[in-house]
């Protein structure tokens, strides 16, 4: 049976952890707020983008020089490049766990093809590296501030991979935020393009100042930043949701853990207490 300082030493170092794992929910409650009104503020922008390549795709629909650009070529998936957002951190659930199986579970799918990873996040890569994937470039201390110009680096090596042939297909896997308790993980595809369908605006006809597909030409790249940083500021949005609900669990664990050690100790310092009065009672009997 432990001593009673024993007990009081585990009950302390248990109290201790319970503020830690507080102060990081509280710290990441704040931090979620912040990514959060980024990543809603994109949205607009991203919905806007969407419409604006619609129209123009139509607009140009059936023009010789649209079906040769380079970001619209489907080709026969050989050779894929897999982009994979973690995080560069732990402490948050099952949030890097169900990303990485749902990576595995992609390539196991594709069996027949070659896969290079393009990991953004230090969990990423550690994974990737540790199972001798075949990795094209990793991204470590990104995630949680991400800028459109780390973006749009690494959109630009995508679209220089697939402009050269080099890859047939560009998909990219991450953790969108939905809800603090319900983060979404998605597959997307990114190259080639996938011109999205506006049926609002299908019969409105717009005057440009170039050629359509000039414009198409310039709004291609453009999209393909957009779709990567978007994911980034979602996926960072999701950890910290991730995070902060870990947290909670964790503290509220650590309060179970103290009420049953207190509990206990109580029962051993009663143990203790009859024993002794006990061995005062015999000790007097005896004489």
């Amino acid at each position: 049976m432990p001593s009673l300082i024993d007990i009081r030493r585990r009950i302390r170092s248990v109290k201790n952890m319970q503020q830690i794992t507080k102060a990081m929910k509280m710290v990441s409650a704040a931090k979620l707020r912040r990514a959060q009104e980024r990543a809603v503020a994109s949205r607009p922008y991203a919905e806007m983008m969407r419409r604006v390549l619609s129209n123009v795709a139509a607009a140009s629909a059936g023009i010789d020089e649209v079906a040769e650009l380079p970001l619209l070529q489907v080709r026969e998936e050989k050779r894929t490049q897999l982009i994979v957002v973690s995080s560069d951190t732990g402490l948050a659930g099952a949030f890097n766990a169900n990303l990485l199986r749902m990576a595995h579970k992609f390539v196991d799918e594709r069996g027949g093809e070659t896969i290079d990873i393009e990991a953004i996040g230090r969990k990423g890569r550690d994974y990737f590296k540790k199972h001798s994937y075949s990795i094209t470039g990793d991204y470590v201390g990104v995630v949680d501030k991400p800028t459109i110009e780390q973006a749009r680096e690494i959109a630009g090596k995508m679209i220089d991979r697939y402009s050269k042939a080099e890859v047939d297909a560009v998909y990219i896997i991450v953790n969108e935020f939905k809800s603090v308790m319900a983060p979404n993980l998605v597959t997307r595809k990114i190259l080639p393009v996938e011109i999205p369908q506006d049926e609002q605006n299908q019969n409105i006809d717009y005057i440009y100042e170039q050629a359509p597909q000039e414009l198409l030409k310039t709004l291609l790249p453009r999209y393909v930043e957009m779709s990567i940083y978007r994911a980034m500021l979602e996926s960072i949005s999701a950890y910290h949701a991730a995070r902060m609900t870990a947290m909670d669990a964790a503290s509220s664990n650590a309060g179970d853990v103290i009420q049953e050690q207190t509990l206990y100790l109580n029962r051993v310092r009663q143990a203790s207490i009859t024993r002794e009065i006990i061995e005062i009672v015999s000790g007097a009997a005896a004489s």
